[in-house]
């Protein structure tokens, strides 16, 4: 590494800053407190939607700037930095074609609120793990004629296998939109070109931040983008096989809490 200092953490949540369990690092606090206090900024980039992230770091509400949605929405201070808002003919189509997949399970992505069919009742919990403001809806296509979407994701809630059941089917659709495999259990969909990668541009010129002093750190496919965006690009030990692959970096696995290892070794070296 250089002796450029960091100033901007970009950070994934599920398999990257979580253990196996959901839970945030036992010395987070600790060490996020001194990221902050030597005047760096800590950016989740995550999947999940907005209100999730906040709530799971309610605390640091007003400390951290948020991706949410897998880059295609972004806040800080609770007001949108920037989004990006689907065609309705394209969530329709997304929508239809969805239908002909068995096991895919889809919801409508609105910036604070999320959508869902009756069928999706059953896996609710699952649900909720990613999207804590949601709402159950007769009819998905007249919810999304109606309301603003900027994600329309999609849920292998029964396998628990999306790289295999649901995603060669939705990736069909990769052209006019993006699709994106996220984890185990979904697969993304999101206007063309949008991505964690160009959330985390967006957001080095909002704060005038270049890459050369920006790090994130990732586990998955959605991760990759992100990751070529900075100098300083770590993959979790227990990441995919790509993101190895693609990563300058290495961090130890999300179950022995690599981020925070990481980042206290960057700060006892002054890098932070």
């Amino acid at each position: 590494m250089s002796n450029e200092k960091i100033k901007l953490i970009f950070c994934d949540m599920d398999g990257t800053l979580l253990d196996e369990n959901s839970n945030l690092p036992p010395d987070f606090d600790e060490v996020v407190g001194e990221v902050i206090r030597r005047g760096a900024i800590f950016a989740p980039a995550s999947g999940r939607q907005y209100s999730a992230l906040v709530l799971q770091m309610e605390r640091y509400a007003d400390e951290f700037v948020f991706i949410s949605e897998n880059g295609t929405f972004a806040a800080r201070h609770d007001e949108e930095l920037f989004s990006s808002e689907m065609k309705k003919t394209d969530v329709l189509h997304i929508l239809k074609e969805g239908n002909r997949i068995p096991g895919a399970y889809p919801v409508l992505c609105g910036k604070r609120m999320a959508y869902v069919g009756e069928e999706f009742r059953p896996y609710l919990r699952e649900m909720e793990k990613y999207f804590t403001q949601n709402r159950i809806v007769p009819d998905l296509e007249a919810t999304a004629a109606r309301e603003p979407i900027i994600k329309v994701a999609y849920c292998d809630a029964e396998k628990g296998d999306a790289e295999r059941t649901i995603y060669p089917g939705l990736e069909q659709l990769r052209g006019p939109v993006h699709v994106a495999l996220s984890s185990n259990y979904w697969v993304d969909i999101m206007n063309p070109g949008m991505n964690k990668g160009v959330a985390v541009q967006k957001l080095q010129e909002l704060l005038d931040v270049p890459p050369e002093n920006c790090a994130a750190f990732g586990d998955y496919l959605n991760d990759l983008e992100m990751l070529r965006a900075v100098k300083y690009g770590f993959a979790m030990e227990n990441a995919h096989s790509a993101i190895l692959e693609a990563a300058p970096y290495r961090a130890a696995a999300n179950t022995v809490y690599g981020v925070t290892k990481k980042l206290r070794e960057l700060l006892d070296e002054g890098r932070i």
